[in-house]
């Protein structure tokens, strides 16, 4: 009697012209990933920000976007790769980048707009500051990133526009994201938008947001760090490719991720 593998052999020899490899499932697809630094977030994300992709991290002030980011840029200068952080607020601080282990001669600083610029036109008029200020800035951060996707050479660029209103946020046209997704992937850099307001819509890979943290005290007096949440909003590729059908339910993956953050200060004494 022949063997079920034998069987199969010659079915598909037989099938082969009309539908290739018809009991054979896929192989799954391993794509390149970029850790985060952050066990619990690598877990969650399967080990880390997908490359060669745009990937949107969205929250409010003191969420966490600007402490994920900088671990993710911390982890890959310190492998020996150059990453870049597009400033579209002008308020990054080189102190706590410094402080999470960014290795700051690989990493291309871009300022939009300086502050004492700032001054000068607020005491010129105050309805130029609150309308083509931000749009400016805007501009000036998605110039900077068409620069440098289309120069090339870095592991990750980070696209800091926090703090930034949704309003203006809305304005940037779809195509300039799908412009970047195909630079991304032609140069293999992850690109990493942190904004109040998901922008890219389907041009991203992966959405994550990220909820206020809630603050951790060492018997109620002294502030030890900060507890943040994250939760994936919509990726575009699953964990697992296959087109084998299960017989039993297949059980809900992990959708959030809790992780702890702790100042210089903690745990001190």
């Amino acid at each position: 009697m022949l063997s079920a593998s034998t069987i199969r052999l010659q079915i598909e020899s037989k099938l082969a012209h009309r539908i290739p490899a018809a009991l054979t499932p896929a192989q799954r697809i391993l794509r390149p990933v970029a850790p985060t630094g952050v066990p619990e977030v690598d877990e969650l994300l399967d080990g880390g920000l997908p490359i060669g992709e745009i990937t949107e991290m969205v929250g409010a002030e003191s969420s966490g976007l600007t402490s994920l980011a900088l671990s993710c840029v911390s982890r890959s200068t310190q492998e020996g790769r150059v990453c870049a952080w597009i400033d579209g607020n002008d308020a990054l601080y080189v102190e706590s980048a410094a402080a999470a282990g960014v290795d700051l001669p690989r990493l291309l600083w871009v300022r939009c707009g300086v502050r004492a610029e700032a001054i000068q036109i607020a005491q010129k008029s105050r309805l130029c500051v609150r309308g083509a200020k931000p749009w400016a800035r805007i501009e000036q951060a998605l110039a900077a990133t068409d620069l440098l996707l289309q120069g090339g050479g870095f592991s990750i660029i980070v696209l800091d526009m926090g703090g930034i209103p949704p309003e203006y946020l809305s304005r940037i046209e779809l195509s300039i994201w799908f412009r970047y997704r195909a630079a991304v992937e032609r140069t293999q850099a992850s690109l990493v938008l942190l904004t109040p307001y998901p922008c890219a819509k389907s041009a991203g890979a992966l959405l994550l947001r990220l909820h206020p943290g809630s603050a951790l005290f060492n018997e109620k007096t002294v502030f030890t760090g900060i507890e943040h949440h994250l939760e994936i909003e919509r990726r575009r590729f699953a964990a697992n490719v296959s087109n084998v059908i299960p017989l039993r339910t297949v059980p809900q993956r992990e959708n959030s991720a809790h992780w702890q953050s702790q100042p210089a200060w903690a745990g001190a004494r």
